[in-house]
């Protein structure tokens, strides 16, 4: 198999309204946290092709409160709502173990003890706890993992691999 091309820059966050009359904007993360987005001086439109300053963010509940340079009015902030903000993978550094889900999204997934493939990773669900994948098979039937580290044995970004070690049961309907 082919290295998996992997996107240099990465949806980070939706705007979904505005805050305030000064341009503020009010910001869904679809990473982990709003803590984690609003460390970035730097955010990006359209897939990366527009930079854009941050001049301040602040966590409010589950959203991000972003100030946005050349963004200083109510108007100007609410004729962005829909739109969808970006970080670069060069302005992360994430801690061993740790993966975009961006790029965990299409791993093929195989038994780490018997090479069995269950499928492909099509799905992640944040639960609270710990995440869980879905995997779907090749016959379409999808099966729900818990992502803990007794279960997820190996992730491969660069080879589009993982290995687990399912809980018993879930599998035993596979084809």
């Amino acid at each position: 198999m082919e290295d998996i091309m992997v996107n240099q820059f990465l949806e980070a966050g939706k705007i979904v309204g505005t805050h305030g009359l000064q341009g503020e904007l009010r910001v869904d993360p679809w990473c982990d946290s709003a803590e984690f987005l609003a460390q970035f001086k730097t955010l990006y439109w359209d897939k990366g092709a527009q930079k854009l300053e941050v001049t301040s963010s602040r966590v409010h509940k589950t959203q991000l409160l972003l100030k946005l340079k050349g963004i200083s009015t109510i108007e100007q902030g609410d004729a962005l709502r829909g739109k969808i903000l970006y970080i670069s993978r060069d302005d992360v550094k994430l801690d061993k173990g740790r993966y975009f889900m961006q790029d965990l999204i299409g791993l093929e997934v195989f038994d780490a003890d018997t090479c069995i493939y269950y499928g492909t990773l099509t799905e992640i669900m944040r639960t609270g706890a710990n995440d869980v994948y879905q995997i779907t098979s090749e016959n379409k039937k999808n099966y729900l993992i818990p992502a803990i580290p007794a279960v997820i044995i190996d992730i491969n970004i660069t080879n589009g691999k993982m290995q687990i070690r399912p809980l018993g049961g879930i599998f035993d309907d596979a084809d």
